[in-house]
């Protein structure tokens, strides 16, 4: 496995330790489809987040959130929308973007984790 896939699962462990913590259900990592990929599916409340993880070094060059741009927010959404027909759910879906910044790589120094409910629509 490259490094880039190693710390990517690690952000992606990391945002869902962050989730549980708050009182998340986690339903599915990593759920793909021939529309593509959601790092995260949870349960919050009335909700079902479909999540997506940024993982930097730091926002020198815009925020983790800006790199989920239109493009990618419409393969998300297509990828939920397949979810969303293959399990019934009364949940109300929504979008949300973890931002994990990690200037020393798979340590917990100096990393910052910042959730953005409802990201898009």
């Amino acid at each position: 496995m490259a490094k880039t896939d190693l710390l990517g699962r690690w952000g992606e462990a990391e945002a869902a330790k962050f989730l549980r913590a708050r009182g998340y259900q986690l339903i599915s990592a990593n759920y793909r489809c021939r529309f593509g990929e959601i790092d995260i599916i949870a349960r919050q409340g009335n909700y079902i987040a479909f999540v997506e993880v940024k993982l930097r070094k730091n926002d020198e060059h815009g925020t983790a959130a800006e790199f989920v741009d239109a493009r990618k927010q419409n393969k998300i959404r297509a990828t939920a929308s397949m979810w969303l027909a293959q399990n019934e759910t009364e949940l109300q879906p929504r979008f949300d973007v973890i931002e994990i910044y990690a200037p020393y790589g798979m340590t917990d120094r100096g990393k910052r984790i910042n959730h953005i409910i409802n990201a898009f629509q």
